[in-house]
């Protein structure tokens, strides 16, 4: 076996892997899926519960972000006091 072989072989037999970006990928492909009407009626509830299953995970995993505009004001009364 070539060493190209042996190296194309390993690379394949690692395991495989999943991000947080892959997630948030398939939220957005199943709202973009859903919007454009590709569910019918009867699997809405199933295609829902995964949605919202990988939703709470990823905000659950992501550190949620304060917004500019509260850390202005903490910044203003900051230097008011």
């Amino acid at each position: 076996m070539s060493e190209a072989q042996a190296t194309e072989t390993t690379e394949n037999t690692e395991n495989p892997t999943i991000q947080l970006v892959d997630l948030a990928n398939a939220l957005r492909i199943i709202d973009v899926a859903a919007k454009r009407g590709a569910f019918e009626g009867a699997e809405l509830s199933q295609v829902g519960a995964v949605r919202d299953k990988i939703a709470a995970f990823l905000n659950a995993v992501t550190p949620a972000e304060e917004p500019a505009a509260e850390q202005t004001e903490e910044h203003k009364g900051k230097k008011k006091k």
